[in-house]
C-alpha cells in the first residue's frame, strides 16, 4: 500500500532544496532569464548538495535516494526556473540513470561515478533536425572501423550542449534495420570531431542552455557502446521512462509557483472593493491549479513507486508527463489572466511561467503522443514487457543482498 506523506528523509531534502531556489536562484532568475544566460555555477552547488545523483546508488557516486526524491527534487528546482530543473532531468534522469541501467561496470566507474559526484556533467543526443518524435527517421552513423566506431551527423534540441561532459548519442550502426539497427554511445566532449552551438531566441526556458551537437568523423573507442549493437532504441524508450518522469515532477513545481504567486497577488489586488480572491471565477482558477497540482503529484508519485520496485513504467510515466505538462501549462496561463495586465510584463514572474511552460508539452513525447500511446494501451494495441535490463529496486543495499 502507497504511503503518500513524506518521510523525514524526503522532507528534509525538499526543505534543503527550497530553502537553496529561494537563495540561490529566485533573486537572480529574472535577470539570467531576460538575458539569456545559464548560471552553470548552480550545477556545482547542487552537487555541493549532493542532488547531482539523488537517485544513483552510493557505490556508484550517488545519494542512495529512492526515486520519489528525485522527483521532489525536480519538483522544487522547477517551482524556481525550468532551466535548472531540465539540466538535473538531462544530467541524472536521461543520462545517468540510463548508465546504471544499461552501463557495464567499467562505464559505471569511469563515466557515472563522476557523473553522481557531480565532478562532470551528462547529456542526451536523441532529436535531429528532421527526428523527433519519429526516433527511426535520425540520419546520424556510426561505422565500425578497428576499434572505432566513426560517428556522423548532427542533434539538436539538446539540453546544456555546451556544458555537458559526456553525451549519450544515438546512431545507425544498420540503417536496413531501421529502428532496430540503432545504437548508443557515451561521447566525450573533448572527442576530436565533436563542436556544440547554443540556439538563441526561444520562447522560453532562455536561463537554459540548449542547442545542437555536431559530430565530423568523432572516433569513439569500442569501449563506448552501451549496451550492445542495436539496443539503442531500446535504450532511448528506457531513458525516456526515466526523464519523462522528471519532467512530469517538475511541472509540479511549476503549478505549484502559479499557484503561489496567484495567491499572494489575490490578497494584495483589489477590485470593486474587495479582493480579487473573493470573486468566484477567480477562485475557480485557483481551485483549478490545486486540484492539477495533486492530481499530477498522485500520478508522480505512482510512477516512482514502480521505479522503487524495479518494476517497467512507461506507461505510468506517459500519463503523468502528459497529464502534468498540460496542467501546468494551463496554470500558468491562468496565473496571467489572475494577475491582468501585469500578468504581461515581466514586473510579475508569472509571463516567464507561462513561457516556461510550453516547451515540456512538446519535448520528450509531445501532447499528441503521449495521448496516442494512452489510447493504445486502453485498445490493447500496446503492451509493455520486462526491459533485459531494468533500473535497480530501491532499496538498493536490499537488492545486493538478493544478489
Amino acid at each position: 500500500m502507497m504511503n503518500f506523506e513524506l518521510t523525514e528523509e524526503q522532507e528534509m531534502v525538499r526543505k534543503v532544496v527550497r530553502k537553496f531556489v529561494d537563495q540561490e536562484i529566485n533573486p537572480y532568475i529574472q535577470e539570467w532569464d531576460e538575458k539569456g544566460h545559464f548560471e552553470s555555477s548552480i550545477m556545482k552547488r547542487l552537487a555541493d548538495l549532493d542532488l547531482m545523483g539523488v537517485c544513483i546508488p552510493e557505490q556508484y557516486g550517488g545519494s542512495g535516494m529512492d526515486y520519489n526524491t528525485l522527483a521532489i527534487v525536480c519538483e522544487e528546482l522547477e517551482r524556481g526556473d525550468t532551466a535548472f530543473r531540465t539540466a538535473v532531468s538531462v544530467h541524472t534522469g536521461l543520462n545517468s540513470m540510463t548508465l546504471l541501467q544499461w552501463g557495464n561496470e567499467a562505464q559505471k566507474q569511469k563515466y557515472l561515478i563522476p557523473q553522481a559526484k557531480g565532478e562532470k556533467v551528462g547529456a542526451f543526443g536523441l532529436t535531429e533536425p528532421n527526428a523527433g518524435s519519429d526516433v527511426a527517421s535520425l540520419k546520424t552513423t556510426a561505422t565500425k572501423e578497428g576499434d572505432f566506431y566513426i560517428l556522423n551527423g548532427q542533434k539538436t534540441w539538446i539540453s546544456l550542449c555546451d556544458h555537458a561532459d559526456h553525451f549519450l548519442v544515438f546512431a545507425y550502426t544498420d540503417k536496413s534495420q531501421k529502428h532496430k539497427g540503432i545504437s548508443a554511445f557515451i561521447v566525450e566532449r573533448t572527442m576530436p570531431g565533436f563542436s556544440s552551438q547554443a540556439i538563441k531566441g526561444k520562447l522560453g526556458i532562455r536561463a537554459g542552455n540548449t542547442g545542437e551537437l555536431f559530430f565530423d568523423h568523432v572516433k569513439v573507442p569500442k569501449e563506448n557502446l552501451l549496451g550492445e549493437e542495436g539496443e539503442g532504441f531500446k535504450i532511448a524508450m528506457a531513458a525516456l521512462d526515466n526523464g519523462r518522469f522528471t519532467v512530469a515532477a517538475g511541472a509540479c513545481g511549476q503549478i505549484l509557483a502559479c499557484l503561489e504567486e496567484s495567491v499572494k497577488y489575490c490578497h494584495e489586488r483589489e477590485t470593486f472593493g474587495k479582493e480579487i480572491g473573493k470573486h468566484q471565477l477567480v477562485q475557480q482558477m485557483l481551485a483549478k491549479m490545486e486540484a492539477g497540482y495533486q492530481m499530477s503529484r498522485l500520478l508522480v508519485f505512482r510512477a516512482g513507486e514502480l521505479k522503487n520496485q524495479g518494476r517497467r513504467n512507461t506507461r505510468e510515466t506517459s500519463l503523468a508527463k502528459w497529464q502534468a505538462c498540460d496542467f501546468a501549462n494551463e496554470a500558468a496561463n491562468d496565473a496571467v489572466q489572475i494577475h491582468g495586465a501585469y500578468g504581461y510584463s515581466h514586473e510579475y514572474p508569472v509571463e516567464r511561467f507561462l513561457r516556461n511552460s510550453k516547451a515540456p508539452v512538446i519535448y520528450e513525447g509531445t501532447r499528441e503522443i503521449h495521448t496516442v500511446m494512452q489510447a493504445e494501451y486502453v485498445l490493447g494495441y500496446r503492451s509493455d514487457k520486462t526491459l533485459s535490463r531494468s533500473l535497480p529496486a530501491w532499496p538498493y543495499d536490499e537488492v545486493k543482498e538478493e544478489v
